[in-house]
């Protein structure tokens, strides 16, 4: 637990305009920090209440301190060895002023502030980095000069428990901690119109988008933040936001425009709208259908939402209510097991997760992936696809879950597939977040004789 230290605020006086704005927005994210770490729930719900409740930040104002707040857990694997000093407060601005030079922010008045106030402990002595800090080695560096008295390593910046449940080579291990470390860009999906289409579209609305080399209907919004519901393509079902190693599983599936389809963990129906999307552009007469369930209902009215935004039919939901299958056996050309998982995958747009859970959340749910899996394994017909996915990145929600189906069920074969990044082929496929820029992703998919 984070104790509840007095405001830095209480400390500290300012003395500049700037430095009573840097004063303002530090208890303002230390108040946020604390909440998060305390209550143990999302930092994007956390700060989404807080600004809802408080309306007199201006856009400004909400950019400083969210973007603040992520990056304290973006480097929280080394500011928590900053943040164990007696000298609550200092260090406490020690960790803002470090994190705004670890990421380049923009705002040089309010973190030299932080600085200065930092500097005003004997227990620091803080200077601005020399040149960019472009690697996460260079970022080391310029940590470990500026505090002698600790010693930084990157492997820290994710937790110990990360490193011991995911199989990652030696090779790959600085790739994945500098992508962890990096926000992935917004990527989006065109629906029922071309990829340059939708370029050109979003370039009517002053966003700049630029096609994926892999998918022919994927596009990068980049990295700032964008409000959908003025985006022409988004009101009008053209754009869907989708990441691109999320878009991996519909391409995976590989749906033909004249089969039948169960989503069996759709939540809001993301994969649903893209399988869904794959088979109209085979043939936008597509007799195909997806059946989309969820043991929740707010999802799927979610989904419906989305589909008749986008203008298709073919799209239908059966909530699971029950152990029982929601849908008919021996009835699907394909099923698509989103299972329930860590998340581990998705740390780069959710930071803050790698500190608020533990080992559990990749050891607790094995049991019940491979429950999912094999239920709904019931669904497919003779020939059929099987396909299972997560986005974990540790083996035992993975290869485990997969292999003791496997052993339970020698009626599924694995098939080879092709990595649409590095072309390799394999028949159990892990997406790295340094591949393509994405979130991480694990699939497979099995043939039933």
């Amino acid at each position: 637990m984070v104790e509840p230290s007095s405001s830095p605020q209480d400390a500290f006086q300012a003395e500049t305009p700037a430095q009573k704005r840097a004063l303002s927005y530090s208890n303002t994210i230390h108040q946020l920090f604390v909440s998060v770490m305390n209550e143990k729930l999302p930092a994007d719900r956390i700060v989404g209440e807080y600004f809802r409740t408080h309306k007199k930040h201006g856009s400004k104002d909400r950019r400083v301190i969210r973007e603040s707040l992520f990056a304290l857990f973006r480097w929280w694997g080394w500011l928590k060895k900053v943040h164990t000093s007696e000298q609550q407060d200092a260090s406490w601005f020690a960790s803002l002023s470090l994190v705004a030079e670890l990421e380049g922010h923009q705002w040089s008045q309010f973190s030299d502030a932080w600085r200065e106030f930092a500097n005003l402990s004997p227990e620091f002595s803080l200077a601005p980095a020399k040149h960019a800090l472009a690697s996460i080695s260079d970022k080391c560096e310029y940590l470990n000069q500026q505090l002698a008295n600790i010693s930084f390593n990157d492997a820290e910046l994710l937790p110990e428990w990360f490193w011991q449940l995911a199989n990652v080579e030696n090779s790959d291990k600085q790739a994945i901690i500098e992508a962890m470390c990096s926000r992935p860009p917004i990527w989006g999906r065109a629906q029922t119109i071309t990829q340059q289409q939708l370029i050109e579209s979003l370039a009517n609305d002053e966003i700049t988008a630029v096609a994926s080399e892999f998918f022919d209907d994927a596009v990068s919004l980049g990295h700032k933040s964008v409000n959908l519901n003025a985006i022409t393509a988004y009101q009008r079902g053209k754009l869907e936001i989708q990441d691109l190693g999320s878009q991996v599983i519909g391409q995976i599936c590989a749906p033909k425009a004249d089969e039948q389809w169960w989503d069996t963990c759709s939540g809001a129906g993301g994969k649903t709208l893209q399988l869904r999307s794959l088979m109209l552009k085979q043939n936008a007469s597509a007799q195909g259908s997806i059946v989309s369930s969820d043991i929740r209902r707010k999802p799927l009215e979610e989904l419906a939402k989305r589909a008749k935004r986008a203008g298709f039919n073919g799209i239908t939901t059966a909530p699971w209510k029950s152990d029982d299958l929601p849908v008919k056996a021996n009835a699907f050309d394909g099923v698509l097991v989103d299972a329930p998982c860590s998340c581990t995958g998705t740390w780069r747009r959710n930071p803050d997760m790698r500190w608020l859970d533990d080992a559990s959340v990749v050891t607790d749910k094995h049991a019940l992936q491979l429950d999912i899996l094999s239920r709904s394994a019931n669904a497919v017909k003779s020939q059929g696809q099987l396909v299972y996915a997560t986005c974990s990145l540790s083996p035992i929600e993975n290869e485990q879950v997969v292999n003791a189906f496997l052993a339970a069920n020698p009626e599924f074969e694995l098939q080879t597939v092709t990595h649409p990044f590095t072309g390799q082929q394999a028949q159990m496929l892990t997406i790295w977040p340094h591949e393509a820029d994405t979130d991480g992703m694990f699939v497979v998919k099995m043939k039933k004789h």
